[in-house]
């Protein structure tokens, strides 16, 4: 006879045939990546030299005020906050659902009594009011035969996954909303110098055209259009003036600081980081945090349809008990106050009018919902990217041809004024001149502003960068 105790055999069997039910491949589909037709490469290539960048892209614009932003935004927004929580109970959801591949341990201490019946209780026999004092450890484990378990481990962990691919898409998109937001402050900061410059020919304008009409040599007619050129100027400058108030509570916004006040600066001295290398391969978009989110939940998917399946099989349980009873507390540690239990439980669904098989296509259904989100998510990154490089290398190109049309409007105007004040021409020419100079000017400034904007689209694309060991 064995000198091994029967609760002690029973428990090394149960643990025995955990591990070879564990051995048994789930139920359900494996995940594969979907096979899109994707292009190896973007159409356009991008000219100019090519580097690697970094992930915190933002740095390689030069600037002390964007880079504090950036900062501000990544820590202190309510975004970044709720998509943190959000990972944490992703997180604490993946443990709850890792601990089912374990066994549930409870222990009891109970006092009861209870009082038997006069009538039936035979004289002599035990008391009317017994006691029972009673301690018990009690296990009980699931054997995952059909890998149930392990799909919903699967499933959690991909959507722990997704939600931390989550948190990345909202501190990206922070990023690249809190760069645009700023360079569109800076451009209106250079259009606000721009238009005041013009107010100011304007007024100079304006007082000659007075002096040319006191004095005879021209009627009032130039000086109510020089009075009309200035109203324009000075409306234009102030609705310039209220939409940097409106960047700069935007920027408020993103940052957490409602507070938030920047001062003028500079457009012109931001450089454009670095464009991709050539024929960038478009696998690289891999590394986008939406695209990642997209594939995890499709990761997802397959497993619950493993969860759906195996539902429909026999739920195999083992249980057990060990712990000591009687009557008073002192006894209870005692050998003969010893009890013990255990047990095998199977169970399995015999008519349910096909609700488990609803479930199983209904997670076959969402399945393929993910794979459609997949491809929308991947072929939506390789437009976005190709749309920037094209943007991109559209506004650099144009921005050359831009300077030579501000040098050439400019030089234009001191000609017209010229040839005004020495009686040459009417004042119309030189208002005409004002408003091409004018536009001109702010034409290089917003090509500037989008040509930094399409930057900043870039990275978005790319998922924040690009290095030479990433690419596959």
């Amino acid at each position: 006879m064995s000198l091994m105790p029967r609760p002690l055999r029973l428990t090394l069997l149960a643990a025995a045939m955990a591990a070879l039910m564990g051995g048994c491949a789930p139920v359900g589909p494996d995940y594969q990546r979907p096979a899109l037709d994707i292009p190896a490469d973007f159409p356009q290539r991008s000219e100019g030299e090519a580097a690697a960048l970094r992930a915190d892209w933002w740095t390689l614009y030069g600037d002390a005020t964007l880079n504090q932003l950036v900062s501000a935004a990544q820590s202190g927004s309510a975004d970044i906050r709720l998509a943190a929580a959000q990972l944490e109970e992703a997180r604490a959801a993946l443990r709850e659902v890792d601990a089912a591949n374990y066994p549930q341990i409870d222990g009891t201490l109970a006092d009861t009594e209870s009082r038997v019946s006069t009538v039936t209780a035979l004289p002599g026999a035990n008391p009317i009011i017994r006691p029972n004092k009673r301690i018990t450890a009690s296990a009980s484990f699931e054997l995952d035969f059909w890998g149930r378990l392990r799909r919903s481990t699967e499933a959690a962990r991909a959507a722990a996954l997704s939600s931390r691919y989550g948190r990345d898409v909202v501190a990206l998109t922070l990023a690249g909303t809190t760069a645009q937001t700023y360079f569109s402050l800076r451009a209106a900061d250079a259009q606000i110098a721009v238009t005041r410059i013009t107010l100011k020919a304007r007024d100079e304008s304006l007082e000659v055209a007075r002096n040319r009409a006191s004095s005879g040599v021209t009627s009032d007619l130039d000086v109510h259009q020089a009075v009309s050129a200035r109203a324009d100027a000075v409306l234009q400058l102030q609705d310039l003036e209220r939409q940097r108030k409106v960047l700069e509570h935007q920027l408020g916004v993103l940052t957490g600081n409602l507070a938030l006040r920047i001062e003028p600066g500079s457009l012109d001295q931001l450089p454009v980081p670095p464009v991709p290398p050539a024929g960038l391969p478009s696998a690289l978009l891999e590394r986008r945090p939406d695209v990642q989110v997209a594939e995890q939940n499709l990761v997802a998917a397959y497993a619950r349809i493993g969860v759906a399946k195996a539902a429909m099989f026999p739920t195999i349980s083992l249980t057990g008990t060990y712990g000591g009873e009687s009557a008073d507390f002192s006894n209870l540690l005692n050998m003969p106050a010893r009890i013990w239990s255990a047990g095998f439980g199977l169970a399995l669904p015999l008519f349910d009018a096909g609700r488990l098989s609803a479930r199983t296509e209904q997670a076959q259904a969402r399945q393929r919902q993910s794979v459609a989100n997949y491809q929308k998510a991947v072929e939506t990154a390789f437009r976005e990217t190709a749309d920037a490089i094209s943007n991109l290398s559209a506004t650099t190109a144009s921005e050359a041809e831009l300077k030579i049309k501000v040098d050439a409007s400019r030089q234009a105007l001191e000609l017209a004024r010229i040839r005004y004040q020495a009686g040459y021409s009417a004042y119309l020419e030189v208002l005409d001149a004002q408003r091409t100079a004018n536009d001109a000017e702010l034409a290089l400034v917003r090509n500037r502003q989008s040509r930094l904007a399409y930057s900043v689209d870039l990275m978005k694309a790319l998922g924040g960068g690009w290095t030479a060991q990433a690419q596959p």
